[in-house]
């Protein structure tokens, strides 16, 4: 191939892949920090390079093509492509040296962040890491943190969010505690469970039966507000928690308690402040967190 024909843009698939991503314009403008316009003549650009339509409207959002779909699985890899470019140059740079303050809730600084942590120190050992455990939400604006893992979109335009992955929670017993329960066949079979209730009884109680599962306050007669505490109540066969399915489903001491069951859906976001465009130490760690929790 002769690379200098090749006047292939990479703003414009970043651009098209963010908005498939995101599901409209404005979403992707906000998480990529551009302004709404420049990232939609971005889209029209390449759908003009290209010769084909990416996108059609549905309401207030955007839905592929079937050119789109065609085309979306290659802007991954190429963004894939980018970010391990990226982090590799970062790691050439003197700029490594320092600390990352990182915020999580304390399921996944227990349980999901340490091998990821790991891998970071062998990469980078430059980076000092401190990690920020609270099941609150941290103020980054105020640099309680530099990053953080959040479930939720944030609305402050300082910040830059990139959304990981859509993530289901499900409810999940010790082997031993299930077997005791007897045979689990639809959701109001469950009224027979102990549940572990990881804050407000009464929130979680509301969510469950909107499940069918017929649900009353004495089904709830532990609460902790510690998700760590509560998931080794569960493990104890102390009665069922609810968890994201990625950290139950990899714990062999415990299964699904209705595996039938569709998962509680929510977002996993990664959130920092705008800084990370001019700090290669903390788009480092940015992007190396968001390939290892997606």
């Amino acid at each position: 191939m002769d690379w200098r024909s090749v006047n292939f843009d990479w703003n414009r698939a970043r651009a098209f892949l963010v908005t498939a991503e995101e599901g409209s314009l404005s979403a992707a403008a906000r998480a990529l920090g551009l302004a709404q316009p420049t990232l939609g003549r971005q889209v029209d650009a390449l759908e003009q390079e290209l010769g084909v339509v990416l996108f059609e409207r549905v309401g207030r959002g955007l839905r592929l093509t079937p050119a789109g779909h065609e085309l979306i699985d290659h802007a991954r890899v190429m963004g894939e492509a980018a970010s391990r470019m990226s982090m590799t140059a970062f790691g050439q740079n003197e700029a490594m040296e320092g600390e990352v303050s990182i915020a999580a809730s304390d399921a996944y600084a227990g349980l999901l962040l340490p091998p990821i942590l790991e891998k970071l120190r062998e990469a980078e050992p430059r980076i000092r890491v401190q990690l920020v455990v609270s099941n609150s939400a941290s103020d980054l604006l105020r640099r309680e943190a530099d990053i953080a893992v959040r479930n939720f979109r944030p609305e402050e335009p300082d910040l830059v969010a990139r959304k990981i992955r859509e993530a289901g929670a499900r409810l999940y017993g010790s082997n031993a505690y299930l077997d005791s329960l007897g045979p689990l066949h639809e959701a109001r079979d469950l009224a027979r469970a102990s549940f572990i209730a990881p804050d407000n009884p009464g929130v979680l109680l509301g969510l469950l039966n909107r499940f069918g599962m017929e649900l009353t306050e004495g089904n709830f007669p532990l609460q902790c507000a510690d998700f760590l505490v509560m998931w080794e109540m569960v493990k104890r066969g102390m009665g069922l928690g609810i968890i994201d399915e990625r950290i139950g489903d990899a714990e062999p001491r415990v299964r699904r308690a209705l595996p039938g069951l569709a998962p509680m859906p929510f977002p996993v976001w990664l959130v920092a402040h705008r800084e990370i465009h001019r700090n290669r130490r903390l788009r480092f760690v940015f992007d190396f967190l968001a390939d290892g929790l997606k």
